[in-house]
């Protein structure tokens, strides 16, 4: 079993930056992909950002060049640095962790870019 919890949501003007952290905790393998996902009022969860264990990464779109996603394997802790956010950017966004078979999602955390 893993548990993640993030931190790091809140409320920023469009243009700002926020860093959401996401520190897991209990059985992980080395190979495992760390995720970003996001799901706004009536719309579908969708992956905004994903790291391997060996720090490949991949985007979604809308995103690439505004959010870096990084992990520190030593912490078991993966960080989403998101900068010049857009009010479409507004979600809670939810932590994940794919190992082999099982995945696992954090509790999720509120982001909100509004003036």
């Amino acid at each position: 079993q893993v548990q993640l919890v993030e931190s790091g949501g809140g409320l920023v003007q469009p243009g700002g930056s926020l860093r959401l952290s996401c520190a897991a905790s209990g059985t992980m393998f080395s190979i495992n992909i760390m995720g970003w996902s996001r799901q706004a009022p009536g719309k579908q969860r969708e992956l905004v950002a994903s790291i391997t264990s060996r720090g490949s990464t991949n985007y979604l779109d809308s995103v690439k060049g505004r959010f870096t996603i990084s992990r520190d394997n030593a912490k078991n802790t993966v960080y989403l640095q998101m900068n010049s956010l857009k009010p479409e950017d507004t979600a809670v966004y939810y932590c994940n962790l794919n190992q082999y078979s099982e995945s696992y999602w954090g509790q999720g955390t509120q982001v909100t870019v509004s003036s």
